[in-house]
């Protein structure tokens, strides 16, 4: 079974958001940040063993192009433009974003690191 298409998607660059309009009156804002971190590029996949992105935190857009009929590939500022985001991983993105984004928060703090850029993470266990 395959998720919806969306009707509508807007890419606003000074907010820093992808928005998500559907069929049956749901719409989604995906943060540039949340869709960077969970790009679908084998770079963050890492070939099934994915690699945990940091300092992302400032990323933005700088434009979205149309695949065939069955992704877009967004193309952020911190110079990461590979990656399909197929219709049916937008919209898991889009309804389990809460889930996703909390998943993502937990692995940065088991890592030690941090979303922002000019921050270090020390951890000191005595």
């Amino acid at each position: 079974m395959h998720n919806p298409i969306p009707v509508d998607i807007k890419l606003k660059k000074a907010s820093r958001t992808l928005m998500l309009s559907y069929a049956d009156g749901q719409s989604y804002a995906l943060p540039a940040e949340y869709l960077r971190v969970y790009s679908p590029s084998a770079e963050v996949r890492g070939h099934g063993n994915p690699v945990l992105q940091t300092g992302k935190i400032h990323v933005g857009f700088t434009g979205i192009e149309l695949v065939g009929n069955y992704a877009v590939k967004l193309e952020f500022d911190d110079g990461h433009e590979t990656g399909l985001y197929s219709w049916d991983y937008l919209y898991e993105l889009a309804t389990q974003q809460d889930r996703m984004w909390q998943a993502y928060l937990d692995q940065l703090a088991e890592a030690g690191a941090s979303r922002d850029p000019d921050e270090a993470v020390v951890r000191f266990v005595p």
